[in-house]
């Protein structure tokens, strides 16, 4: 050891106090020295200063080794305690070891290396005792901070899913309400139609062209607000899990034709192109035709809406590993680059002020998208902003079973 090491010698001897500090200093290693006469004068030595090391006399005259070890162990004073015995005196220094002492030594064999042994060792083993109980200590307050912070990271998972408990009660009472009321107004909506419907063919009594006007007014915005309406109710469906696929053989062709004829006459009133691609070889499809044909009606039918020259334009055609391809293409307003991906989201729509040119719900692309997730494909999108978009939806001819 290279540092200078602090000892202090507890003895009433004189003699016997010198002897041993001669031999410390003749061990070689640098030492200082205090001494002590008896327990009480120990005792305040070490309360006093910090040493590395005491050398301890047994007997002395106001009380005993042992005494002493248990008083410093009260006081909470550490330090390596080596004890000095008489001759034959080793039994009672084993037992003051088990008290707590480092080590024990006859006074008979004390010498300079015996001494630089017995010292370095005592020193060395306190050391790292004191080290091993620094970093038990840190370990202890480790786990007690993780212990905490555990607690704490419980305490906020279960209030986070107690949040989403609400969240999720408060969503499925949501789906019921747009639900139910969606189906209570498709009643009254239906009849205001029918009714519009007689009095346009003018029965029971002829109209007046203003009359005329206002009927079919009234049974146009009819008509609007119940794909409205069945926008709502099919997204509620679709979000409280109540979709079925109902899975089947068809031709996929004949489906894209018909559907596309279904919504010529809205490309005809706009003065706008619907032009078929086909170029599918097999045509048979095993999977929800429901479910295309509404995915069909959504992307034809929002080519038409958003586009005011040119038109739209369907592709169909097979890819690699059994997929097929239905491109939906209009020369429409086009959708900003920034805010593809909101698309797809629930009640949004690129143009989110109250003055847009093309009213709706905001539902469509995202039961578009449900759809084409509930027959096992993907959908994307490419758009430029007042030359068109391009709707992508791949899918497998077979669909597996949910």
């Amino acid at each position: 050891m290279d540092e200078k090491l602090h000892i202090l010698i507890v003895d009433d001897d004189i003699v016997d106090r010198m002897a041993i500090g001669r031999a410390l200093r003749n061990t070689g290693l640098s030492i200082s020295l205090v001494e002590a006469t008896d327990c009480a004068d120990a005792i305040k030595t070490l309360q006093e200063q910090s040493f590395d090391c005491a050398f301890l006399d047994y007997r002395l005259p106001d009380q005993d080794g042992l005494d002493l070890i248990r008083q410093l162990d009260e006081l909470g004073i550490r330090v390596p305690l080596i004890v000095l015995t008489g001759q034959g005196d080793e039994q009672l220094a084993v037992e003051i070891m088990k008290a707590g002492a480092s080590d024990y030594l006859a006074k008979s064999k004390v010498t300079p290396e015996r001494l630089s042994q017995v010292l370095q060792n005592a020193v060395r083993l306190s050391r790292a005792e004191r080290a091993a109980e620094l970093a038990n200590q840190q370990l202890r307050t480790t786990n007690e901070q993780l212990l905490r912070q555990n607690q704490e990271l419980e305490s906020q998972r279960q209030q986070i899913e107690c949040q989403n408990k609400k969240l999720i009660e408060a969503s499925k009472l949501k789906s019921q309400f747009l639900a139910t009321i969606s189906h209570e107004l498709r009643t009254p909506m239906n009849a205001i139609m029918g009714f519009s419907q007689l009095l346009r063919e003018q029965y029971p009594d002829p109209l007046t062209a203003q009359q005329l006007d206002m009927v079919s007014r009234i049974l146009n915005n009819s008509q609007n607000l119940l794909v409205m309406l069945n926008e709502v109710l099919d997204f509620s469906k679709i979000e409280a899990g109540h979709l079925n696929l109902r899975v089947s053989d068809f031709d996929l062709v004949k489906l894209v034709q018909l559907t596309a004829e279904e919504l010529r006459v809205l490309a005809i009133q706009k003065s706008l192109f619907l032009d078929l691609d086909i170029r599918l070889q097999n045509p048979e499809v095993h999977t929800d035709q429901d479910c295309i044909r509404r995915i069909l009606m959504n992307l034809i039918g929002n080519g038409i809406k958003f586009t005011e020259t040119g038109g739209v334009r369907i592709t169909v055609q097979a890819l690699e590993n059994d997929t097929l391809e239905i491109g939906v293409q209009d020369t429409g307003v086009g959708i900003p680059s920034d805010y593809l991906t909101a698309i797809f989201q629930p009640f949004r729509q690129a143009d989110q002020t109250l003055t847009r040119l093309h009213p709706g719900t905001g539902l469509g692309l995202a039961i578009t998208k449900s759809l084409v997730e509930a027959i096992q494909g993907s959908i994307t999108v490419d758009s430029q902003v007042n030359q068109g978009s391009t709707f992508w939806v791949q899918f497998p001819r077979r669909v597996s079973p949910p």
